[in-house]
């Protein structure tokens, strides 16, 4: 397996690889030191404690109890089998309808809030929407703290990002889950935005940014048939009860100003296109005109009007673009013609808009009104030339402005004639995509969503699915799951795989173990019962069957064959050592390999109790492991026990018995040359 599953079972299988290897060298070496100078004759029955005693009678109770059990399924072999090919069926109906994930779901105390507000808000607009969703979190008991800021999200200044820190005492009260059930509804009531929650997660595969969890992406070659049909299957997917926080990354109603300039008019008053374009840049570009030095950092200086005053398209109707090159000429001609020198134009401070009435401005943003200075007398008494103010159109008094283009410096030094944007030019809104998105070279759409609780991710994919024939999506839109949920999906293909090549694995090493063909197939029929007792117990605790819950299975292989292995090795060293029937070489065996096989299953469950019980930050990504280690384990106990010995019985008929097996048997003894004496 690739990827970060393959990684993980990688790191698991090393571990516990290790773990095995050195348990081996000390159960060689220092386990029979140590039992060398700790054991001690048994005590007489005066002498044990009531602890010794107490232990004695329960064991004892457990074997005579499983002696007349053994006994019976011995003698009713048929009724075993059919048991276990019944477990067998249960264990694959179990696994289909199981609920099916990929990690589960942790409760880390923390949240991550993302608002998604209407395309056409401003930053001012969505930092408003944005407080109100800030004080909705904050009155919730649970909340301990919370971060926010504005353009966090996808829509950019449409959008925003939260951060929410919950408080310990939440874990006790439903955790994550609960703070968000509970959220939902209060947000659900701020118009104009959506706020989409999510659990912080120690494990998220992808680097997909969405408002959810999950992400499912639609590729089309046409815009217009893409953005039709995720707006339908989100839609369907809103109704599907499964999922939650349903919403798209489409932001196709962009609000945007078409700025259509009359150019007969322009070349009237001798602007340029380049004239137009560097007004509106000055205005609304953020322009850098200088940098501040330091002895450390250097700051650039950036200019533009005022945000109050470029809220909304209403704006354009406070440009005013000037008309310097135009009004210079005249003068000059005006001058040559009169005989007087050029006019002298006052030092004026020039942004580029005008406020309403009344407005307050400031040194580098200000939207002034602009006080004319009257130029001065030249030789011949010429007064002012009413040349300049012939230039200007009306309307608001204009203020001056920058004339970077033509002076090459950042604020005009000279008083110039201005032309309102509104005398050459009309505009009028409109809607565009702020974005296109695509995935490898076609267009794309992604859908996110988060999980309803109670479900799972095999019931989310369900529900897509379902969603898609419901609209009758056409073959020209190609969907596919992202993220996580698309390694979820390539693992569910590789589960299979991967227990068969484990159960492969084993009956290879067995078979060399035992020099036969049939007996490993004895301990591989304990398996099924375990799987029915890991996915019954996830069933019965409503987990799902995760990534996690698969690498317990994948450890269940190797424990509960070991009950087998111990009963079939006594047994086939009773037969081919004592010359004892099958029948009797596998009863004494079970009976003698009982006490250590109880005793290692229930060290195994004791050792997996903690992390099924599940306590404390982040426990929830191990408890499927607790829970299918016991559960397979409980149930694997009760069948193995029962089935071993009977299928012992019917594979060994099998088996090619070697000629000092048959002589201790009895079998063949006519044939068996005499020996001398």
């Amino acid at each position: 397996m690739g990827g970060i599953i393959g990684r993980l079972f990688r790191e698991f299988a090393m571990t516990l690889s290790t773990a095995i290897i050195v348990s081996l060298l000390i159960s060689l070496t220092t386990t029979p030191m140590i039992c060398a100078y700790m054991l001690r004759r048994t005590p007489r029955e005066a002498t044990r404690n009531w602890w010794t005693r107490a232990s004695d009678w329960t064991f004892g109770g457990m074997q005579r109890a499983y002696t007349r059990a053994l006994d019976w399924s011995l003698d009713a072999g048929p009724v075993i089998v059919a048991i276990l090919i019944c477990t067998i069926v249960l264990n694959v109906y179990l696994f289909t309808i199981v609920p099916k994930g990929f990690f589960p779901q942790q409760d880390t105390g923390q949240l991550n809030g993302i608002m998604q507000a209407d395309q056409s808000s401003s930053f001012q607009i969505s930092k408003q929407r944005l407080t109100r969703f800030v004080n909705i979190i904050r009155r919730d008991p649970a909340v301990q703290s919370i971060v926010g800021y504005v353009n966090g999200g996808r829509g950019g200044g449409g959008g925003g990002f939260t951060f929410i820190a919950l408080k310990p005492s939440s874990h006790a009260k439903g955790g994550t889950e609960a703070v968000m059930d509970r959220l939902r509804p209060k947000l659900s009531r701020v118009s104009g935005a959506s706020m989409f929650l999510t659990p912080v997660q120690d494990l998220r595969v992808g680097g997909r940014q969405s408002n959810a969890t999950y992400q499912y992406t639609l590729e089309a070659d046409n815009i217009d048939d893409l953005h039709t049909w995720a707006s339908k299957l989100a839609e369907a997917l809103k109704a599907q009860p499964a999922l939650e926080d349903v919403n798209t990354d489409q932001e196709d109603h962009g609000l945007e100003s078409f700025v259509n300039v009359d150019w007969d008019k322009a070349s009237r008053l001798g602007l340029t296109a380049r004239d137009v374009d560097n007004t509106l840049y000055d205005a609304f570009g953020q322009r850098q005109v200088s940098t501040i030095y330091n002895a450390l950092n250097q700051y650039h200086v950036i200019m533009e009007v005022q945000q109050q005053y470029a809220n909304d398209p209403s704006a354009l109707n406070n440009i005013y673009i000037s008309t310097a090159a135009a009004a210079r000429a005249q003068a000059v001609a005006l001058a040559v013609g009169t005989g007087s020198g050029a006019p002298t134009l006052g030092a004026v401070t020039s942004p580029t808009a005008v406020p309403p009435a009344g407005a307050t401005t400031t040194a580098n943003t200000s939207l002034t009104t602009m006080t004319a200075a009257a130029p001065a007398s030249g030789g011949g008494g010429g007064s002012s030339s009413p040349s300049a103010a012939a230039t200007v159109a009306a309307g608001p008094p204009p203020p001056p402005t920058r004339d970077a283009a033509t002076s090459g410096v950042a604020v005009s030094t000279a008083l110039e004639p201005m032309a309102p944007l509104s005398a050459i030019a009309t505009w009028a809104p409109g809607s565009q995509p702020r974005s296109i998105n695509h995935q490898d070279e076609s267009l794309a759409t992604t859908i996110s969503f988060n999980l309803a609780q109670g479900k799972s991710l095999s019931d989310a994919t369900t529900a897509v699915e379902q969603a898609e024939a419901d609209i009758g999506m056409p073959v020209t839109i190609h969907g596919s799951f992202q993220g996580t949920a698309k390694v979820y999906q390539q693992s569910l293909s590789n589960e299979p795989v991967l227990i068969a090549v484990a159960i492969l694995a084993v009956y290879i090493v067995l078979g060399v173990l035992y020099e036969s063909y049939v007996h490993p197939l004895t301990v591989i029929s304990t398996l099924p019962s375990a799987g029915v007792g890991a996915v019954t117990a996830l069933i019965l605790f409503h987990l799902e069957f995760s990534i996690i819950a698969m690498i317990g299975v994948v450890l269940l292989i190797g424990i509960v064959k070991k009950n087998a292995i111990m009963i079939i090795d006594f047994a086939l060293e009773a037969e081919r050592s004592q010359g004892l029937t099958t029948r009797e070489a596998i009863r004494q065996a079970s009976l003698l390999r009982f006490r250590p096989i109880m005793m290692t299953t229930f060290a195994a469950m004791l050792g997996a109790l903690p992390l099924a019980i599940g306590w404390g930050e982040g426990s929830e990504l191990r408890r499927p492991l607790g829970v299918t280690i016991i559960g397979g384990l409980l149930v694997s106990q009760v069948l193995t026990l029962i089935t071993t010995p009977v299928v012992y019985l019917y594979l060994d008929r099998l088996r090619r018995r070697s000629p000092e097996e048959r002589r201790l048997s009895g079998e063949g003894a006519a044939d068996a040359p005499l020996q001398p004496a």
